[in-house]
This record gives C-alpha cells, structure tokens and sequence, in this order.
C-alpha cells in the first residue's frame, strides 16, 4: 500500500548537550541542529531517549523543542519527544511541544505501567487530542512492556477521532524485523513505519519501512 507520512527518511534523535552547571546548552543544541541538517537528514528528534528526556524537566524539554525549532526553520519537521508513564504529564509535554512549534510527538508507551491494550488506546487518545500527530515509540528495553504490532494497528485505529490528528505512525524498536514487517504490511495509508534500531535501518528500509 503505498503510504506519504510526514516523518519518513532519517530522523536522528538530538543529543541534548549540557553545560558546566548541568543545564540544557542551547548553543551547543544549535551547531548540532545545523550539522544535521548540513547532513541532509528529514526529520529532526529533539527530547527523544537519546536527548535524556527522562532526566529534563519539563521548562527544559520546550526549550530545547523551542531551539531546535528555531535553528531548522521549517527546514525539515520537527518531532518531539513528549512521552512519560503518566497520561496526564504525557499530555502537558505534548501541549508544551505543540506551543514550541513542533510537527509531532514521539511519546513512548507508559514504562513501569504495563497498560493493558484498553489502556494504551486510552492513553494515546488523551495526548492526541493535545492537536499534534503521534507517533507510537515501542521500546520495550526501556518500558519492560513490549506492544505486538496488532495492538498498535488498533490504538493506530481507535485513538484519533475527527477532531485529533491520532497515531500516525510507529517508532518501533523491540530489536526484531518480524513485527516491523507485520506493521508494514499492516499499517494504514499514512501510517509511518520507522525502525528505531540502527542495525535494522537498512533491512527495515527493505522491507518496505519509512
């Protein structure tokens, strides 16, 4: 099926760099935007696992949204990590990264929680109607809770509405191609596939991955 989903290609999650007093460098955030995109990449990951999103406060996630926001001007979109274990703390940090200019959220499935499949669509439903498209992170190393591919084509299904942009797409990476290959031949119109693990980029690109 063929698929256009607004984050596909390269989409690198940013380091946040930190200064001597242990706060968020912006200046150091913005050589390393512009050096990404000087490389060509799609998309860009602000606050993702990578850019320590669990250990920033919520001030220092909108600004570093906000700086990488800036530096790109439109140049590429922007996906921000927005994802906690708390629904209500997910749907603050969605609405922060959507008043910072973000295209989208990546938001994790709750960790520690272990939602049932009820829950998750109750979940993303929640940070959808935030006004930005989800994508769903399935990192089940970090969650201790993995979510099969029939699950997340359901919360894909239910989580959206007329009024919310809902669950676009998938970050998955559980370290297996089997699901990522079920998802994409599963995955709706517009639904983005995307392997979150670097030594499956290539074959997820094969099989037919965004």
């Amino acid at each position: 099926m063929t698929r256009d989903p607004l984050f596909r290609g390269v989409g690198p999650a940013l380091v946040t760099p930190m200064n001597a007093a242990g706060d968020p460098d912006l200046d150091a955030l913005a050589r390393h935007v512009e050096r990404m995109l000087d490389g060509g990449v799609d998309f860009l990951v602000p606050c993702g696992t990578t850019g320590e999103s669990a250990t920033l406060t919520p001030s220092e996630q909108q600004a570093v949204i906000e700086r990488t926001v800036q530096v790109a001007a439109g140049a590429v979109p922007i996906l921000a990590g927005a994802g906690t274990n708390s629904t209500d703390g997910a749907v603050a940090l969605a609405q922060g990264a959507r008043s910072a200019g973000a295209d989208g959220v990546l938001v994790v499935t709750p960790y520690y929680n272990k939602p049932s499949p009820d829950g998750l669509v109750l979940h993303y439903r929640a940070v959808s109607a935030a006004g930005l498209p989800v994508i769903l992170y399935n990192v089940p190393g970090r969650t201790g809770a993995n979510v099969p591919p029939s699950v997340i084509l359901r919360v894909a299904a239910e989580a959206g509405g007329p009024d919310v942009p809902g669950v676009v797409g998938v970050k998955e990476s559980s370290g297996d191609l089997s699901p990522l290959m079920e998802l994409v031949a599963g995955a709706p119109e517009g639904f983005a596939v995307l392997s979150g693990d670097d030594h499956l980029g290539l074959a997820a690109a094969a099989c037919g991955g965004d």
